[in-house]
């Protein structure tokens, strides 16, 4: 069954890698970024400061939360665990990678941090504004966030597929923690 898995990841990742261009491949390394999602990011901050006020501290507390944990245990619960190599990393695929700007990135890459990341993020973002165009909008960032990480041949589809899955977690169980601090607050804090 392992086997079976491991073929399918393996020819969903040459047919996803393989559809690139030199227009894509700008596009996908600047998604990849962090810097290409800063406005996004200010932009989010800025409307939970002006929704919350004072509030906003332990909001973004826990967003900051939110990211550390899914990128901690990403790393240290699973790439360093299961040790499966990046397929820019993997010899039977060493000749037919599409790698981007010639960088693999670390040995391991199940599963992918980005996708644990931005899932986490979306996930918790997507519960707090519940908003249901906040959320389609979150979780295709997340998404083309995730899928370039195949892109630019750094991942497999199921090392982004695992990420989404455990960062989706983290966001419901902080967004949980979450909710359960402030329900402790005095109720004037509220």
């Amino acid at each position: 069954m392992i086997e079976i898995l491991k073929n399918i990841d393996f020819q969903l990742f040459v047919f996803f890698n393989s559809l690139n261009s030199p227009f894509w491949d700008k596009i996908m390394w600047w998604f990849s970024g962090t810097k290409f999602w800063l406005p996004m990011y200010l932009l989010i901050i800025i409307y939970i400061i002006y929704k919350q006020q004072w509030r906003a501290i332990i909001t973004i507390a826990f967003i900051a939360l939110v990211v550390t944990l899914a990128d901690q245990i990403s790393v240290h619960a699973f790439k360093e665990v299961f040790q499966r190599l990046r397929p820019c990393h993997n010899s039977e695929l060493h000749d037919i990678v599409h790698l981007v700007n010639n960088k693999c990135g670390g040995k391991y890459g199940f599963v992918s941090s980005h996708a644990a990341n931005t899932f986490a993020v979306a996930f918790f973002l997507s519960k707090l504004f519940k908003n249901k165009n906040f959320s389609i909008f979150i979780f295709i960032w997340a998404s083309v966030v995730s899928y370039s990480r195949i892109y630019l041949g750094v991942h497999f589809p199921f090392d982004v597929l695992g990420g989404a899955v455990l960062g989706s977690i983290i966001g419901y169980l902080i967004y949980k923690l979450y909710n359960f601090m402030l329900n402790k607050l005095p109720k004037h804090f509220n």
